[in-house]
Parts: structure tokens; sequence; C-alpha cells
């Protein structure tokens, strides 16, 4: 991946000219295109770690596996939040672990956590460093250094296809995953955003989502089993359907984002790869008439695998970067029923023997009733192309002096258009006042019978020089227009660094404090992943 942004490389991104107009329009671009620095120009502090320790975990795992080169540690150094992109590409990481090191089994795993606890060297886990809130910032907090431990040499498979079972070590990508299963005809069916580079230890630890959840489920339904190595020693529940043995520990160690111990293996639940996919898109007069159609579905038991209605601005810029044809089609269909604007919804139907037809048909009756008009299949088949190409478009828009920022809740469905338009404000406010109006746009997805998460996406014209106070600003807003409402302060993109002030609003002092019991007791050293989850 580059050090420096997102993807391979080898990849080429560009903004056709419809939508570079669009942005210049809306919200401006800088005059000249800002490249981020060279490699060999970020700025580094020199490597904490102490002779004595780097020669142990040399010992421990061979030279091989623990490497302190400065592009080891400039790519172990963030995630891929705005901010740390920010930085990155001025060179001024801020942080970067002293080495990074890759453990090949369980028991080298245990070996080092207690090497670095001897030693009182912080420990970082790191999977695809694909998290958007500061997981994987190598915060050192008192310790004498800080060690990045990537498991991308813990990848081994077995599957269990009479019980639908997949038992996989944490660093195995979710990518490779689902290639793998394919070749037996099963299926994961998850697919995040950063499904390109997401490794399923990654998934684990912050409980992700992903674009097909509503139908195949959040990751952590996925998880029917799964181990990690903590300071205190191995931490596992059972890979059984389910279990009434007191309170889930299953639950404690998925979503613990790396403060507890390593994620090491996961026993996830797989299904048969399905024969069709089906993708077509419907035009909504409003949000509120999208949101009915998707709740009607949900509550009617009638909801497709992939379930997407964006908002207005949403709806226009999706057009766009979607390109001529797709945006025609959209208003050819809108002049059609003497309409302007209007919301997009994608819906994804995924089945075998005829299955998602069936399901298609009981859902298009819903969508129709509740004021969609149906826009064939080209509009789904755009979306679906396209679904993984959001974060090149952001370091194409980086490029361009253009902040993007995403941040994503979850609330009742009677309380998602206030949520819509209250978050939507709050942030129009604090960017307009740093005299950069954005575009604030909004999308239903991972729909459920209660309620739905509401993913936000922003785009103004950067602040020169004082970015990541302008992005700051935004995260205030959006976070306490979120808490205010009594909303979840993230559906899927975990605490990390960015949402750990919120974290007494979300489950109180007393769940805070249990949390941090909980961590003495398998961290007594206090080295793992410092600074996240419960502080």
């Amino acid at each position: 991946m580059r050090w420096w942004g997102w993807g391979d490389p080898a990849h080429a991104s560009a903004l056709q000219p419809h939508a570079l107009e669009l942005l210049r329009t809306r919200v401006g671009v800088a005059p000249a295109p800002v490249p981020p620095v060279a490699l060999s120009a970020v700025r580094l502090q020199e490597s904490a770690l102490g002779e004595r320790a780097a020669d142990r975990l040399r010992a421990l795992l061979g030279a091989e596996r623990v490497l302190a080169t400065h592009e080891e540690r400039v790519l172990h150094a963030a995630g891929k939040g705005y901010p740390d992109l920010v930085r990155l590409r001025r060179g001024e990481p801020g942080a970067a672990p002293d080495a990074v090191a890759y453990p090949a089994s369980a028991q080298q795993l245990a070996e080092l956590l207690a090497l670095c606890a001897e030693e009182s060297i912080a420990v970082v886990p790191f999977g695809g460093g694909t998290s958007v809130v500061g997981g994987v910032a190598p915060l050192r907090a008192g310790h004498a250094a800080v060690l990045t431990v990537d498991t991308a040499a813990m990848r081994a498979l077995s599957v269990d296809p009479v019980s639908n079972l997949a038992r996989v070590q944490a660093g195995m990508r979710v990518r490779e995953l689902e290639s793998a299963l394919a070749t037996q005809g099963l299926t994961l069916g998850h697919y995040p955003q950063s499904y390109e580079y997401v490794t399923v230890g990654g998934c684990a630890a912050s409980r992700s989502a992903g674009q097909a959840s509503t139908g195949y489920g959040t990751f952590d339904a996925m998880v029917k089993g799964v181990s990690a190595i903590t300071p205190r020693g191995p931490l596992l529940t059972l890979a059984v359907p389910h279990s009434a043995a007191g309170p889930a520990l299953r639950e404690l160690i998925v979503g613990s984002e790396g403060v507890l111990g390593v994620i090491d293996e996961v026993a996830l639940r797989v299904r048969r790869a399905p024969d069709e996919r089906l993708y077509e898109g419907y035009l909504f007069p409003d949000f509120e008439h999208g949101s009915r159609a998707l709740r009607e579905l949900a509550q009617a038991r009638a909801l497709p695998d992939v379930a997407r209605l964006s908002d207005e601005e949403e709806t226009e810029v999706t057009l766009a970067l979607a390109g001529p044809a797709a945006a025609r089609a959209a208003s050819l269909y809108a002049a059609l029923r003497r309409r302007r604007g209007g919301c997009l919804a994608i819906v994804g139907f995924e089945g075998s023997d005829g299955a998602a037809r069936a399901r298609r048909r009981r859902a298009r009756a819903v969508l129709r009733r509740c004021g969609g008009a149906a826009l064939g299949s080209a509009v789904g088949r755009a979306w679906e192309h396209g679904r993984f190409a959001a974060p090149y478009l952001r370091d194409e828009l980086l490029t361009l002096g253009v902040m993007v920022e995403t941040f994503e809740t979850a609330t009742a469905w009677a309380d998602v258009a206030a949520l819509h338009e209250g978050v939507g404000d709050a942030v129009r406010g604090a960017l307009g006042a740093l005299g950069t109006p954005p575009m604030v746009m909004c999308h239903l997805s991972h729909v459920y019978e209660t309620g739905s998460s509401l993913y936000f996406t922003a785009i103004a014209r950067q602040v020169e020089g004082g970015e990541i106070e302008q992005w700051q600003a935004l995260k205030d807003a959006a976070g306490a227009a979120i808490t205010a409402a009594g909303a979840t302060i993230t559906h899927h993109h975990a605490l990390g660094v960015d949402h750990l002030r919120w974290v007494d609003a979300e489950i109180g002092a007393s769940g805070v404090a249990a949390l941090r019991a909980l961590k003495r007791e398998l961290d007594p050293a206090g080295i793992m992943n410092p600074g996240k989850l419960a502080g």
C-alpha cells in the first residue's frame, strides 16, 4: 500500500472532468496540485528501542522478522484517517514505532508479549493498517519504546464445510480469505470499504461492518469463536453456535481494539456462495420516503443484502462520480416522473436457485409503494463496479487541497430524520465558521428492524496550514451532535484515539471502569495498544 495514502502504488486514480467541475463550483480546489513529500523526506525521531531489547527480539523471532528501517517505521506510523494522511503527506507523522515485529505463530506471539512486558515496550497490534480513527497510533504512554506487531505472517486457514465454519489466523486479508473460500463454493460475505487490505483480525478487533452487512450480518455476528494472546496468557472461546456459560467472553474480545491482547485466530460462519447477484437503483422523492422504504423492508423481513439510501447531496455526487451515463439515466427517470433531485437507493440481492429473484420481487412491491422509481440494473452495476473506489478518490482530493472526512453513527428509526438534520447542520456550521462551507452527505446502510446506521461524508476546501485544526472543528461538532442525540459515536469504525473522549457517553463511567479493571487483569504492565478504548 502507498505509505502516504491508499492502494497499490501502481494504481492511478483521477477525477472525471465533470466531477472535478462540481467540486470547483461547490467547495473550491487548490490552484495547483499538492503532492506528498518523498518518503526519504519524512521526519522520524530516532528509534528508542534499546540494544538489549532489540537483541532479545531478534533472538526470539529472527533478525528478518524484527525491522527498524525508515520505510518500515513510516508504513506503520499511522492508519488511514484524514489527520493521519495529512501528516504523512507533509512528512510529519508525529510518531512512529521504534521497530516492527512479525511473529509467525501464537507461541511466538505469547513469548513476544512476555518479553515486551519485561522490557516495558508498548505493543500496537497491526493488521491491514486501515483504521480511520487512530486505532493503530503508536503511542508510547510512558514506556521505554513502542513496538508495532504486524500479524501478516499469521495467515493459516482451515475450512469445515459440513459446519460452514472457517478457522482463520488473524493476519489473513479478507480479500484473500474470500478468494480461498470461493474455490470451495463458499463466501464470508464481508465487504467493508477497506476490503482490499483489511485483515480478519482487524475486522474482529474493530467490530467491522461491510457493504452487504444488512444481509450477511456485521463481522461480530459472523464470529463464532475467537482466540487472543494476552500478556496473562491465551484468552479463547469455543466455536459453538450458542452458549449460556455466563456473559459472552467472545464479546469482550471482539471489539477490544488490541488493548487486551492480540487476536490470533477467529472461527467464522461462512455460507454457500451465491449463484446470482442482482444490483439495481431506485429513486425516491426525498430522504423521508426512502427511509420509510428501508424501515418497512426491515420490519417486514424483506431486506436485500445491500440496502443503501443516499440523501439528496450524496445522490448528486454519486451520480457525478458514476459518470454521465448513470447521471443521464437518473435524470431521465426523474423527468418522466416530473421530479427534481431525489434520493438514490442501491439494493442488492444475492442468493441461489432463484432465491435472489424471489426476494427481489417481494422487496420491489415495498419500494414502489413507498415512492421508489426503478432505475434498473445499470445504476446498480455502476455502484458495484466502484464500491471500493472512495479511498482512492480521497487521495486525489487531498492532492487538490480538498478535505474529505467520514464518520458514522446509528440510531432508532424514530430518530433518524432528526439525527440526519442535526449532525449535518452542526458540521455545516462549524466549517462555515472557518470560511470553508462544506458539502455534507449522508447515506443509510447496515439496516436493522429497529433502526439504521447513518454514514456521513464531509467535503470542504482545506484550510492551508490549519488542516488538522479544521478537521478537529468538524470532529468536535459531529461528535457533540451525535452524543447529544443519544446515538452511538461509532457504528463500525471503532473508538481508536479520535472517539475516545466520548466513551463515557457511550457506556457510562461504570462501563469504563469495568473495561479498565479487565485491562489491568489481562495486561498488568499496561503495554497493549495504550490510549485506545478505555484510555
